[in-house]
Parts: C-alpha cells; sequence; structure tokens
C-alpha cells in the first residue's frame, strides 16, 4: 500500500531486463506489487549510481536469490513447528516424521521471516553489516531457520545444524525439552532468541525492551534495523518518545519497523483494524516519526523500505539543526502469511495434529509444497546472497568491547556528616571528564539528578530537544523522563559507554522486569562462552524507603534491591554502602567490571561519616566489616549484623548499651549481602565468599545472632541462611511493610528495626531478660504500649 507519508517514485528508464523479469514473476506464495516494482527499479539505479552495486542485472538477480531464501525460510519455519525430520528433496513426510506435540509461534515466526531475510539481503546489496534486534523473540525460529540456511552461525550451531541433515536436526530440537547431564537444554536452540543464536543482543522476551532501547544502541557510524512488535507498541508506553531522545551527533542511524499482522498471541490488536493503523499513523506523526506504510509479505518492498529509511534519515542528519522527523515501518502483513491461513490458532494454524490426523498431514504437504525451493536453486540463492564472505552475525552491537575507562582518583570526605549520594554525583562526573570517547548515558527518573545532582547536572545536561540553556542540551547526555522502564532503558542499551541509573527506590518494581531480562541474556551468554563486554552499570536506589515519608507508604518499598538479589552474583549483586566513603570506594570497581549491574542502594541525606578511606576500601573488597568489637566480658558473645545506613547507625546506638552492661558481642557492616550466600552454581562460586572469609567475619564460635536490614527480614534470612546456622537462637528485623509519612527514626520504630527493638531482639537471641538493656518506659515503647518518642528521640532512661 503506498505510504500516506511519501509519494511513489518514478521507475527507472530502460529496458526490462531478463533478470528483472525473472525477479517481477515471484516465487511460490511470493508476489510483487506494482508499487514495489517502481520502487525496486529506483533502488536498482540509485546502487549503481552509488557504485554499491555493477549493474542493475546484479540487484535483481540478488532480490531473485531474496525471494528464493524467503520462500526456504517459511518453509523450514513451518517444519519447525510440525516436523521431525525435513526432506531437503521435497518428498512428502510420512507420519513417523511429525512432532506428537507440535510447538511454536508458528504465525508470527512466518512473519519475521521476509523481515529478516530482507535484512540480510540488504546488508549483501550495500556491503554493509548493520545491526539488528528483534521486540519478538518468540518468533526466534524465522532468525535461526535464515540463520541455518545462510550459515550465519555460531560455532556451537554450525556444528549440528549445517547442511540438510542439520536441517532436520534443526527441526527436530526445536521445542524438543532434552537436557544434558546438568539439566541444562541439550540444543543450543531456544524456543526464544538465545546467546545461541547468531547477532543476537536481547532476547525480545520482555514486551517492550527493543521497543524503548532501540534508540539509544547504535554510536554514529552504526545502523541498527530494529524490528519491533506491534503488540508490544500497544501495551508498552514510552517507545514513541524516540525521537526526542535522537540526535545525529552521537547516535547511529535506527530504522525501526513494526510488523503490524493484526494480533498478539490469540487476540486481535487495535493495529488489526483500519482504523486502528491510521490513529496509529497519526500518533506516531504527533510524535516526530515519518510512518510509512509498505506490503509486509514481500521481501523486496522490505529491502526498498529500509534502504529508503536509512537513507532519509542520514539526509536529515547532515542538514538538521533542531529534532529530527524519524522514519517508522509498518509492515502491513497477515498473521501467518506464507502457509495455512484460516486456523484459529496462530501458534498451531492446523486444523489438527498431523501425526494422527490424516487430513491435518495432507494439509501440511500441500501448504509447504509451493514453499519448497530446489536444493541447488537455494544452493544458487545462498552462495548469491553470501558474497561478500562476512559473517552479518559479528554486527557492531553483537560485539560491544568499549576500551577501559580511565578511574579518576577522589580524596575521601573528612567531615563528620556528608550526603553519600554526593559521593556518585562527584565520581560518575569526574569519569565522564576522564573518558571523552565513552558515550555517557544518565537515566534520570522523575529528576533525581536534579534535586542532588548539581555537579552532573552541570557537565552533562539534560537532554531535551527544545533546549533552555544552560542546563539543557539537543545532546545532553542526562534522560529524563517519568516512565522507569523508558529512562533504564537508555542505559542498558548504551552498550558502548558509561551508564548511570538513578532512580527512587520504589519505582524498583517498574524497572525490575527489564532489568531481568538483561541479566538473564547477560548470564547465558556466559554460559555459552561468550561473555558480555560492556561496561559494569549501577542502579543506584536513592530517596529509599527509609527516607521517604512525603510520599507515605507509595514510596516505601524494598522490592527492587530483593530482585536484584534473586540474580545469578556473577551478574547482578546489591549494596548497601553507608556513608560517602564506603560510597566512593565501591564505584571503580562498578565500571572496572564486564557485563555486571550493581545495584546501590545510596542515602541522599546527611549521613555520619562511619568509615574512613582505608576501611571503605576494604569494605569494598571483602563485601563486610568488623566494626566494634567487646569481646571481653562474661557469656557467650553475640554477633550483631548491620545492612543498610540507618540500620548500621541503630547497631551501633544498641552496642552502646550492650558495652555499658559488659554483654559481648561483635557488630558486623554488611554491605554486599549476596556475597556471602550459597552459591548456587559454579558461575556464582567465583564471586561469592569461601568459608574460610565467611568464618574470619562471622566466627563459628558465635552461635547467637541479630541481624537489621534495609529489605525484608524474610528474604534476607533466605538469601541469607549460612549466617545463621542456629535459626532458634537467630533473629532479623527489617523491612516488615509498615509505613506512612514518618521520618526515619518513625520508620525505624514501626517496622522494629529502632536500636531499642535491636536489643529485645538481643534479649530473645540470648534468652536473657530485656530489662539488661531497656528501661520500662523503653521496654513498654518497643512492646507497643507506651510512647515511641522514648526511643525515636533518645530520650534518657527513667
Amino acid at each position: 500500500m503506498p505510504s500516506p507519508t511519501r509519494s511513489k517514485p518514478a521507475p527507472s528508464a530502460g529496458v526490462d531486463t531478463p533478470e528483472y523479469e525473472r525477479w517481477r514473476r515471484g516465487y511460490g506464495v511470493i508476489r510483487h506489487s506494482d508499487l514495489t516494482c517502481a520502487q525496486v527499479r529506483s533502488l536498482a539505479a540509485r546502487l549503481v549510481r552509488r557504485g554499491l552495486q555493477p549493474d542493475e542485472a546484479s540487484v535483481y538477480r540478488a532480490l531473485a536469490a531474496l525471494d528464493r531464501l524467503t520462500s526456504a525460510g517459511l518453509w523450514l519455519v513451518a517444519h519447525m513447528t510440525y516436523a521431525r525430520r525435513v526432506h531437503a528433496g521435497g518428498d512428502p513426510l510420512e507420519r513417523a516424521d511429525f512432532k506428537a506435540h507440535p510447538e511454536g509461534h508458528t504465525g508470527g515466526a512466518l512473519n519475521m521471516v521476509p523481515a529478516y531475510a530482507a535484512y540480510l539481503a540488504l546488508n549483501r546489496l550495500t556491503g554493509t553489516t548493520r545491526s539488528w534486534l528483534m521486540g519478538q523473540g518468540h518468533c526466534a525460529a524465522a532468525v535461526e531457520a535464515l540463520n541455518v540456511l545462510t550459515d550465519n552461525l555460531h560455532p556451537e550451531q554450525r556444528a549440528r545444524y549445517r547442511g540438510p541433515r542439520g536441517w532436520s536436526q534443526l527441526v527436530s530440537d526445536f521445542h524438543s525439552q532434552q537436557q544434558d547431564a546438568h539439566g541444562r537444554p541439550a540444543a543450543p536452540l531456544g524456543s526464544q532468541i538465545t546467546a545461541h543464536t547468531a547477532g543476537a543482543v536481547l532476547d525480545g522476551a520482555y514486551p517492550g525492551s527493543a521497543e524503548l532501547q532501540y534508540v539509544h544502541m547504535p554510536l554514529p557510524g552504526e545502523a541498527l534495523v530494529a524490528f519491533l512488535s506491534d503488540g508490544a507498541l500497544e501495551a508498552q508506553p514510552g517507545y514513541d518518545q524516540a525521537p526526542r531522545w535522537w540526535h545525529p551527533e552521537d547516535c547511529g542511524l535506527v530504522m525501526p519497523v513494526v510488523v503490524a499482522n493484526g494480533q498478539r498471541l490469540d487476540r486481535r490488536v487495535d493495529l488489526g483494524t483500519r482504523g486502528g493503523l491510521e490513529r496509529f499513523e497519526r500518533h506516531l506523526v504527533h510524535r516526530g516519526f515519518e510512518p510509512i506504510r509498505f506490503d509486509g509479505r514481500d521481501p523486496a518492498a522490505y529491502v526498498c523500505t529500509l534502504e529508503w529509511m536509512e537513507r532519509t534519515l542520514a539526509e536529515r542528519s547532515r542538514q538538521a539543526s533542531a529534532q529530527v522527523r524519524l522514519p517508522f515501518g509498518i509492515a502491513e502483513t497477515r498473521k501467518g502469511f506464507g502457509f495455512f491461513p484460516d486456523g484459529e490458532d496462530p501458534d498451531l494454524p492446523l486444523p489438527g495434529n498431523p501425526s494422527i490426523d490424516a487430513r491435518a498431514r495432507e494439509l501440511f504437504q500441500r501448504q509447504v509444497a509451493p514453499l519448497w525451493v530446489s536444493p541447488s536453486e537455494l544452493d544458487v540463492a545462498v552462495r548469491r546472497l553470501a558474497e561478500t564472505g562476512r559473517p552479518e552475525r559479528d554486527h557492531p552491537l553483537a560485539h560491544r568491547d568499549p576500551a577501559r575507562p580511565v578511574l579518576p582518583v577522589l580524596p575521601p570526605c573528612r567531615d563528620p556528616l556528608a550526603p553519600p549520594l554526593a559521593a556518585v554525583d562527584h565520581f560518575f562526573t569526574a569519569l565522564t571528564a576522564a573518558n571523552p570517547g565513552l558515550r555517557p548515558r544518565v537515566a534520570n527518573l522523575e529528576d533525581v539528578a536534579g534535586r542532588r545532582l548539581p555537579q552532573m547536572v552541570a557537565a552533562l545536561q539534560y537532554r531535551a530537544p527544545d533546549p533552555d540553556p544552560p542546563r539543557e542540551s539537543p545532546t545532553g547526555r542526562i534522560i529524563t523522563t517519568g516512565h522507569a522502564e523508558a529512562a533504564l532503558a537508555a542505559c542498558l542499551a548504551n552498550q558502548a559507554g558509561l551508564n548511570l541509573v538513578l532512580s527512587y527506590e520504589a519505582a524498583g518494581p517498574r524497572m525490575f522486569g527489564l532489568l531481568h531480562q538483561a541479566l538473564r541474556f547477560t548470564r547465558q551468554r556466559r554460559e555459552a562462552g561468550r561473555p558480555a563486554r560492556w561496561l559494569g552499570l549501577a542502579v543506584v536506589a536513592c530517596a529509599h524507603t527509609w527516607e521517604s515519608s512525603r510520599q507515605g507508604q507509595a514510596h516505601q518499598d524494598t522490592s527492587l534491591a530483593e530482585g536484584l538479589l534473586t540474580e545469578g552474583q556473577d551478574v547482578a549483586r546489591v549494596l548497601f554502602p553507608a556513608d560517602y566513603n564506603s560510597t566512593l570506594a565501591v564505584l571503580p570497581e562498578i565500571y572496572r567490571e564486564r557485563g555486571r549491574i550493581t545495584g546501590l542502594v545510596v542515602p541522599e541525606r546527611q549521613r555520619p561519616t562511619v568509615f574512613d578511606a582505608s576501611e571503605a576500601d576494604v569494605l569494598a573488597r571483602q563485601g563486610a566489616l568488623v566494626v566494634d568489637e567487646d569481646v571481653g566480658g562474661p557469656g557467650e558473645p553475640l554477633l550483631l549484623i548491620a545492612s543498610g545506613a540507618y540500620q548500621l547507625s541503630e547497631s551501633i546506638r544498641a552496642c552502646e548499651r550492650l558495652r555499658e552492661t559488659g554483654t559481648p558481642f561483635r557488630l558486623v557492616y554488611l554491605q554486599a549481602p549476596g556475597r556471602f550466600r550459597q552459591a548456587r552454581d559454579a558461575w556464582e562460586a567465583p564471586f561469592c565468599a569461601t568459608e574460610f572469609e565467611r568464618e574470619r567475619l562471622f566466627p563459628h564460635r558465635m552461635q547467637r545472632r541479630v541481624a537489621v536490614t534495609h529489605l525484608r527480614p524474610e528474604v534476607f534470612r533466605g538469601h541469607l541462611h549460612p549466617l545463621f546456622p542456629d535459626p532458634a537462637h537467630s533473629r532479623v528485623l527489617g523491612y516488615g511493610n509498615r509505613g506512612g509519612t514518618l521520618n526515619e527514626a518513625g520508620l525505624l520504630f514501626a517496622n522494629g528495626c529502632s536500636w531499642g527493638h535491636i536489643l529485645l531482639a538481643c534479649a530473645a537471641a540470648l534468652e536473657t531478660a530485656p530489662e539488661v538493656w531497656l528501661s520500662a518506659p523503653e521496654r513498654e515503647a518497643v512492646g507497643g504500649h507506651g510512647d515511641p518518642t522514648t526511643i525515636t528521640r533518645g530520650l534518657p532512661a527513667a
């Protein structure tokens, strides 16, 4: 269909050649509209003029090869769902050749075949390897099938799937659910995009991940084709901010294309209606895009559209003085085009199971017959499209490996009070200044930076298409938005640079899905033997639970740190620096690491400077440090464990009472709780403390233990069960979902984490009376019968 935003191009002059006529006739189910034919003629002439092709006939031969590759891809995808083997010669399959339990997202995968095939062909026609990503991770069969047919594979897949015999192995492995001896999937193939998929940079399983990230990914001089999901665009806000963030000075070319097949899973989406599509186009125009519709059933239409989008954006970039209107492709198609079209289930379109239903078996044979390409013809087509001899899997985004950054050395804080968040401000500002070749991005959710990080705002500026200097600039590095996932996406996507995420802690649940998707794929890459090389990323949760009173319990939630604690310690960790110096000490290692996300829960208000520079360095290395100890008194010593800035202050105060009464104790500050968990697999083990390290800090002889944590106590105890060898004589205090418009002391009291409650827990652990440390009014307060201010205001004991 002609685009409402682009006029029909004129065909090139000249006599139709046999090569053109052969392509124009199409192949199998692939047909070329008059509009696409005119666009192809213009494309061929342009490629010759630019010196990218020797003659127009070469272009038509490549596009004819593309038709055959697309048809073979459709054929192979259909077999991946239903068959246990293929007959490369086109012979009908027998009953035993079909899977007993067919599985696959067949309709969506079939729609992705012409899209990905066209991407490969465009690279061949222009001699440039662009990057790609796909928001429809469940359509992995399309990418896997075409990669196998073109031998665009990683070694583990090439060894298993190459050639016609390998094709049978591919369809057999798809959804086979077979495991190796360690319980992992036995095949280097998944139902979603995986780290085994050649060229994959994310799995696309989380709706909106690709749609939010693509605009931030390529560097200047690079180009990215982003295949987006119509269902994800309908479900995920924030994608339409892309024109606001894109600027040619620090961004590469992006070509977003939505595959508008009208369905998400088994329901119709708004883009499946004429009115819905027109509303979507109007919305895109309003948000700064230039939509262009094209025939999503025709791979040549994809090639022409992608080439036009890239060329148009490049031309506009050279002339840009304000925000550039981004081309946005809309591929109109029908769910499952190329195979049986009338099934009620787009994932399994046939009306029956071919392994037990003769009618379904005959229908499968009839549907795949027009898609089959003879092995000799397919071999010619693949060789023609692979003439560059360049593996398309090795595109720029797939091999991010930025230079090791220069790490600044900043002086420690010697003031008795300082806001720990200021250390983040000072360090990241200095880090970006010392590394001008690494593109910085700051995800600034609801302007956390503007309130607490003045140096960073002055140096990096807010990104705004219509700026108000000096704090704003079209090329500002600070991405400010109220949409949590859109802010986070800017940093997850910027794998070639330096990244910092700033958020208030209660927004964590809105970000965790996207974080989990990134961490899952990062772990897969490590297990596949191709670990991620992007620089470490800090996710800073400030305005945190114990400091948030203005919004009440709406901003009191510890779920982000708890969620990150569930991830593998090799790809994610959570740190609780207690003061300025301990915050400053952990930052260099974060940006020295590769392929690891660090969650930092950092107070933004003034906190006592507990650690000097030397102690902070030891704490950063070890993850825990003995803060205070007095074991000279009689009786069994008590081990106190504090994790969190406010929890440490309360524990220090409780220790004063212990010391006054001669109770032996040790206080350990636990900054990196995940380091002291029991490793869950061999990948995590090197990042966890050894038994010797645990024993040195948490000696087994100290069986009676009280911990007070920033987190919910059940989560803390569960993850760190090795630290509580005697549960009957251990107590864990933490956030108990109690709160409201209270100050820090009030929140600590409400959740049973004040110094008074800590002493009450000590009494229970030691099986002694609390009056040893607490006066009668204090006991009444912590017992819920007295005045809380006896504890929260630190009134002298009566």
